[in-house]
């Protein structure tokens, strides 16, 4: 238990590392990612008004396939939206995670998208 802990507190010292750095303004809203065990979610928040401006979601999708696949999906739904949105600039929030993979797919299919960061 001792090494789970530590790796929580590791992950939460980066996250807050990462967020005194990075926050989303009116023209550069932030694009923050959450993966769990089994979801992916993003959201693009704009820090200045404490709101969020669209999200995505794996929760009650009936997207099938790996969490790699799945993390892609968001990566395409959020930067569509964002697109209806007037959204082409953000400030990307990994949340502590290590860009590769699931994080890395997300990435790369919301730039594929138009989304710019």
């Amino acid at each position: 238990m001792a090494n789970l802990a530590k790796k929580l507190l590791n992950k939460t010292l980066r996250k807050n590392r990462v967020r005194q750095t990075v926050s989303g303004t009116t023209e550069r809203p932030r694009l923050s990612v959450t993966i769990s065990n089994k979801h992916v979610s993003a959201q693009i928040i704009d820090d200045t008004t404490h709101n969020t401006l669209v999200a995505a979601t794996t929760i009650g999708s009936k997207q099938a396939g790996t969490m790699t696949e799945q993390a892609a999906y968001v990566g395409t739904d959020i930067a569509k939206k964002a697109k209806k949105a007037k959204i082409s600039r953000v400030v990307f929030d990994r949340n502590g995670r290590q860009y590769a993979k699931r994080l890395q797919a997300l990435a790369d299919a919301a730039r594929q998208e138009g989304l710019e960061f």
